[in-house]
């Protein structure tokens, strides 16, 4: 065809798969190119749907690769194949096959680990050295933005890693749905089964959407007893424990159970320190220790709003000539606290506290453990638990990075104390006061 090899054109669908993998599909490779004429590649898809897709969304795309492979301003325009019976396309499963969508992000070593998430994490590393026979199935549960999916596709990577032939299915729950409609209503559902149950490892996203789907249970449930019966690996990850998603029958409710469930909570402060610490080098930015405080002590929710409130601050600063400090933290993140319904924070309560005793915050935070120190460190410490939010970890690492068992005894301290002291019980609710004036 002109002097268009089809070698040339073997070389523009790996361009375009190579840089350009969210067009790519697998009939790329049925295309036929028809010649070379002035300037100009015809292509000639096999069928109309294809000529469609392929007119619609990758015109540009065949085009830059062909003027890279050729080094010449050629144009690629597809022909539409002629009028004739146009063959059945393919299952959608079967397509996607071999086609893993894992990011590169989402690997161990990029996961910040803590009290919050240890065992999950631990779990997880298990059953990538050893699949199918450590904790089969492992199911992990949480709130959403807190890990679930980092670690399902790090053990996915980690599989992958040791073993380069193993097939690995990674997928929503949605997906799942979808590909099992599909398989009924075109008569597939032997294809579908061949397909899901020949696997080293079946990994499901948000596995609570299965719920209402009586029929898609069903198959899930006979899916599920032929990998588990096989030694194949399955994790799940889901927003609730099994036996709080609704609706999800008993039996596969005690399947899941049958295996390893672990939770995920929320971060504490020193992991969504971390956790911002780690986001911020991914991006090769310098966070001062002041700003990562800052954001990760307002910012309290999971962590995708932990990286949205790094993303804010790293785009105001470049009105700033790309300098990050604790200002430009501060106009960055405003708007995660409401001045209405804005929370009582560790700095407040250590003011009020200080002012009251004459004692100075650094000594509060500090290790000195006398009298005159340690009782306003309990109070302190009771405050913090009675009007924040914070966990007993979070509270401990404002005070010298003591433990929740010393802050657990502290509060109850002060607690019992203040029933048998009135000065106590008065003094504290003054500080309240001053804290929460508009209760």
């Amino acid at each position: 065809m002109g002097n268009f090899s089809d070698r040339s054109w073997s070389d523009v669908l790996v361009h375009v798969r190579n840089h350009r993998p969210e067009l790519f599909r697998s009939w790329f490779n049925n295309i036929e190119p028809v010649d070379l004429q002035n300037g100009v590649i015809r292509a000639r898809p096999s069928t109309r749907s294809h000529y469609e897709y392929l007119s619609r969304e990758c015109q540009s795309a065949f085009t830059e690769a062909a003027q890279h492979v050729t080094g010449r301003l050629v144009t690629v325009m597809f022909e539409e194949p002629a009028e004739g019976p146009e063959p059945e396309a393919p299952l959608s499963f079967e397509e996607d096959a071999d086609q893993i969508k894992l990011s590169p992000d989402y690997r161990f070593e990029h996961f910040v680990t803590g009290p919050c998430n240890r065992l999950a994490h631990a779990a997880c590393i298990a059953v990538a050295e050893n699949p199918g026979r450590v904790y089969n199935p492992l199911f992990v549960h949480g709130s959403v933005g807190l890990g679930k999916t980092h670690l399902l596709q790090a053990t996915c990577h980690a599989i992958k890693d040791r073993q380069s032939d193993a097939r690995i299915l990674y997928i929503s729950c949605e997906t799942f749905v979808n590909h099992f409609i599909e398989a009924v209503e075109r008569g597939a559902v032997h294809q579908f089964r061949y397909h899901y149950r020949h696997v080293d490892a079946l990994v499901i996203d948000d596995i609570q959407f299965l719920a209402d789907r009586e029929r898609t249970r069903e198959e899930f449930f006979h899916t599920f007893n032929t990998l588990y019966q096989s030694q194949k690996q399955i994790i799940i990850s889901a927003d609730e424990s099994p036996a709080n998603i609704p609706s999800l029958e008993e039996r596969l409710v005690s399947r899941f159970n049958g295996g390893l469930v672990v939770r995920i909570d929320a971060p504490c402060l020193e992991v969504r320190m971390a956790i911002l610490r780690k986001k911020a080098r991914l991006r090769c930015v310098e966070l001062p220790e002041n700003v990562v405080h800052h954001v990760a002590a307002n910012v309290t929710g999971n962590t995708r709003e932990l990286e949205g409130a790094l993303l804010k601050v790293i785009a105001l600063s470049q009105q700033y000539g790309g300098v990050i400090n604790l200002d430009v933290a501060r106009q960055a993140i405003g708007d995660h606290v409401p001045d209405q319904v804005k929370p009582i924070t560790i700095t407040d309560i250590l003011n009020v506290v200080t002012a009251h005793f004459g004692v100075r915050a650094a000594d509060l935070q500090g290790k000195r453990r006398s009298r005159s120190i340690a009782f306003p460190r309990q109070v302190c410490m009771y405050l913090a638990r009675e009007l924040t939010s914070l966990s007993l970890e979070e509270i401990g690492g404002y005070f010298g990075g003591r433990d929740h068992t010393t802050v657990l005894h502290a509060a109850r301290t002060i607690s019992e104390q203040k029933k048998r002291d009135s000065e106590l019980s008065a003094t504290l609710a003054g500080m309240i006061r001053t804290l929460r004036p508009v209760d």
